[in-house]
């Protein structure tokens, strides 16, 4: 028989066992981000961004360096005058921007920008630091000569051999902005940032009342052109977007949107040349995306694919 001391040890022992156990096997909870709170929300830095509690007036805070919804008021009013009103219903992406620039700076000079204020040569440092990060980046000739089969009639009846070093340079340029575009986004995961859950909850209602976003969420495969009138290829892309609304009627979206009409909406989907078809398969996620003029038959090959 066990002396009482012990007994009520071993009890005591076994208890905190237990405990232990019981907090092990118990399921822990899963950090929230804004790609899977709002998939369609974030396109850069803040995709893997947490969501949660910040001090009043606070909406975003990484490491040392914080942003107050009065200092996104005042890049809201370096806006030009005639986009402010749609920066205004896209202030998620205005703060994408900034956190951005801030973050990128950090990396250039190796150090905190604790006061938010960048120093006049922002730009240069930026554009120094971004080119070593994607100076590699090469473009075959087989790439080349791709794209030239691709986008024939936007090329003037000009031969490969007449524009190839031209087109080198333009597919290059691509290139270097896709690697660009994902460094900028993997930094987002490499960098603890939290935003306030309240603040992006409003922010999203607001950046999401829109024709990609809207068709995007309708749970059928979507083609989104971003184009302009009185572009040539934009213009030659008009009455194939007609055909494949007439005939996919029901089955899938297709949409036009007016980069001149909507210059944030195009900024927020890295729209810098057109036309630009993107596909959506009917979950929302982009399956295809495609610069230039496209015949019909190929664009319906990807549909196909998507669907």
């Amino acid at each position: 028989m066990r002396p009482p001391v012990i007994s009520r040890i071993l009890a005591c022992v076994l208890t905190f066992v237990s405990m232990l156990t019981m907090a092990s096997a118990s399921p822990t909870t899963e950090t929230l981000t804004v790609e899977k709170a709002y998939p369609h929300l974030a396109s850069g830095i803040l995709t893997y961004a947490t969501l949660g509690d910040l001090p009043d007036g606070q909406i975003l805070q990484s490491d040392s360096r914080a942003i107050s919804e009065t200092e996104l008021e005042k890049s809201l009013a370096e806006v030009p005058q005639q986009v402010r009103e749609e920066a205004r219903n896209n202030l998620f992406f205005l703060l994408e921007q900034k956190a951005t620039q801030d973050l990128l700076l950090n990396e250039a000079r190796g150090k905190d920008c604790k006061d938010g204020e960048a120093p006049p040569d922002a730009g240069p440092l930026i554009r120094s630091y971004l080119e070593k990060t994607v100076g590699k980046v090469e473009v075959s000739d087989k790439e080349v000569a791709a794209f030239y089969e691709e986008n024939k009639d936007m090329c003037g009846g000009a031969s490969l051999d007449q524009i190839k070093d031209d087109l080198k340079q333009y597919v290059l340029a691509q290139k270097r902005q896709d690697a660009v575009t994902e460094h900028i986004r993997s930094m987002g995961q490499r960098k603890p940032i939290t935003l306030s859950s309240v603040w992006v909850k409003k922010q999203a209602a607001l950046a999401t009342d829109n024709p990609v976003d809207k068709v995007r969420s309708s749970g059928r495969p979507s083609l989104v052109d971003f184009g302009a009138s009185g572009c040539r290829p934009c213009d030659m892309m008009a009455p194939i977007l007609e055909n494949l609304k007439t005939k996919y009627v029901g089955k899938m979206n297709v949409e036009f949107i007016h980069v001149r009409e909507k210059q944030i909406l195009a900024a927020r989907y890295g729209i810098q040349s057109i036309p630009v078809q993107i596909l959506f398969d009917k979950s929302g996620k982009e399956a295809w995306r495609h610069t230039g003029f496209i015949p019909q038959p190929e664009i319906e090959k990807e549909i196909y694919v998507a669907s």
